[in-house]
């Protein structure tokens, strides 16, 4: 099986789209191995990542430490990402 892949999550309350994003991240960590961090926004390191990864407003996504997505999450992509990412890992 391969290793999780870290992602971060970016929040503030209230925020729709970050209960959005967490139950995306729910329904596609039972296909895909997720190993899920919260940061709020509102906390020094939440302000700084979210500068550093170009995130305009909550919530913010990073995987493996790289920006992914800000605002509503789309469940498609992550899939698309994810299942690329997990064949990239498989040896031939």
């Amino acid at each position: 099986m391969n290793a999780p892949v870290k992602v971060t999550l970016l929040t503030k309350s209230p925020c729709a789209y970050c209960d959005h994003t967490k139950a995306v991240l729910d329904r596609v960590g039972q296909d895909y191995p997720l190993q899920v961090t919260e940061i709020g926004l509102n906390t020094v390191d939440g302000e700084h990542l979210a500068r550093k990864a170009g995130v305009m407003f909550a919530p913010g996504v990073l995987i493996d430490g790289e920006p992914f997505s800000y605002g509503r999450l789309s469940e498609r992509k992550l899939r698309r990402t994810l299942r690329t990412r997990a064949a990239s890992r498989t040896p031939d």
